[in-house]
């Protein structure tokens, strides 16, 4: 096979860059245009009425300056990785090394995560924020037996989530129950809610599951807010006990924890205790779901998930199977409730819109489907994320939305897509080649 000419390889080096530098062009007049009002310009209403308005060009400047350059990287990078379809899409070695650092990154972040309170201590904010962060984790993994494992679109989750967190705060406020008893009735109440939920869809799939579900949760909302007698309405729930460690209570008082240690007391000991309550509720969720992924019903989940009619011919029992997903993981979500309800001390209707089952759903594609490293890193990233923003309110949502889109455009399957079933066929291959050498092929 003979090499190409060097004036043909010019030529075609002359017009890839002329495409590249023509999509970078493109990109940034498109970007000019629409930031041009949202950051270029600003408006307000002035005391007496009339409108002020002034210019933020160098901030528009500096967007369409990241836009070109960031459509030139884009474009050389897809040259290089190669089309999408073709043998050789990621090189052997970058494939080698991106399995190493996926095996590696799991136990390298579990140990950051034991250690965040004895290096962060001292920092009340990073403890808190690792609290949420592991709330979010917690929640991503419950959605995610749902979602990634069995393929159903459940943009109500957060009903659960609110089940939980209102049957620990009125147990415990109006019967005196303890943390460790609500929890199991907690999952168990969110559980039976899940069952609830997962009757009247049985029949369905695609965008008429994610409406029903939708409504579902935007129901059990309004049912709070409106059932004053029971939940308190619009005013919430308030004094929630918060938990202790095997009875003792984590108070400054003489049967408190530091004063049976003999060790004086911290309010950081109470956010310690709950940091560690919510990673060890994480991580039994994570177990948990592992497991269930290599037994029948998670592999009946998996079946579901690739074909419900291929699934049904096989002779699984789709209604079970469905409902065993929506309750799993509906249990997880009043977990993680509970716990919500004992760190606030206070809940509210506010606290469950439908805004965290679309940022909890967002985690779970993200990060990718059926993956639970991958529902971890996208929940730090999302949620720390957030945190990060925090001073530039004017463009936390708009870096936030770009984020997403470039991610859903370079990794459609998520930071760590993982869909491949948990239960191979290893003969397959020396089968089909006996059939093929016998003549039945």
């Amino acid at each position: 096979m003979t090499a190409p000419a060097p004036e043909k390889t010019a030529v075609s080096h002359a017009k890839g860059i002329a495409f590249i530098l023509k999509k970078a062009v493109i990109s940034a007049l498109v970007a000019l245009v629409l930031f041009s009002l949202m950051i270029g310009i600003r408006t307000e209403a002035g005391p007496t009425g009339q409108l002020i308005y002034w210019t933020r060009f160098p901030e528009l400047a500096s967007i369409v300056a990241a836009v070109f350059g960031g459509s030139i990287i884009v474009e050389l990078l897809r040259q290089w990785w190669g089309p999408v379809g073709t043998v050789k899409v990621v090189p052997p070695s970058v494939q080698n090394a991106l399995a190493v650092a996926r095996r590696g990154i799991a136990p390298v972040l579990l140990t950051f995560t034991f250690l965040v309170p004895v290096i962060f201590y001292d920092q009340r904010y990073i403890l808190d924020l690792g609290i949420l962060v592991l709330t979010y984790v917690m929640l991503g993994w419950g959605l995610n037996v749902v979602v990634g494992l069995a393929g159903l679109l459940d943009l109500g989750y957060v009903a659960f989530y609110a089940v939980g967190a209102y049957s620990y705060a009125l147990l415990a406020t109006n019967f005196g129950l303890s943390f460790w008893i609500c929890l199991p009735l907690a999952g168990i109440l969110a559980a039976l809610w899940g069952v609830m939920l997962g009757f009247p869809v049985l029949r369905l799939r695609g965008d008429y599951l994610a409406i029903v579900t939708l409504a579902f949760g935007e129901i059990i909302r309004l049912v709070i807010i409106n059932w004053q007698s029971l939940t308190g309405g619009p005013n919430g729930v308030s004094g929630i006990p918060r938990p202790t460690l095997f009875g003792i209570p984590l108070t400054p008082g003489d049967d408190g924890l530091a004063a049976k240690l003999g060790i004086e007391f911290s309010p950081t000991h109470r956010i310690v205790f709950l940091f560690y309550l919510i990673l060890a509720l994480a991580l039994l969720t994570n177990w948990v779901t592992i497991r269930l992924r290599r037994l029948p019903i998670g592999r009946a989940w998996e079946a579901l998930r690739e074909d419900e009619v291929a699934c049904r011919a096989l002779g699984i029992n789709t209604t079970t199977t469905k409902l065993t997903a929506f309750a799993t993981g509906a249990m997880f979500g009043g977990f993680a409730g509970a716990f919500f309800a004992t760190r606030q001390g206070f809940i509210s209707p506010e606290s469950f819109t439908f805004q965290e089952s679309a940022l909890v759903l967002a985690i779970v594609v993200l990060g990718g489907m059926g993956s639970q490293l991958g529902v971890a890193l996208a929940a730090l990233t999302m949620i720390g994320g957030f945190e990060l923003f925090r001073g530039l309110e004017q463009y936390r949502m708009l870096v936030f939305g770009i984020a997403m889109v470039v991610l859903m455009i370079w990794r459609p399957r998520g930071l760590i897509g993982h869909r491949a079933p948990t239960v191979y066929l290893q003969r397959s291959q020396a089968i089909s080649s006996d059939l093929v050498k016998e003549g039945h092929g």
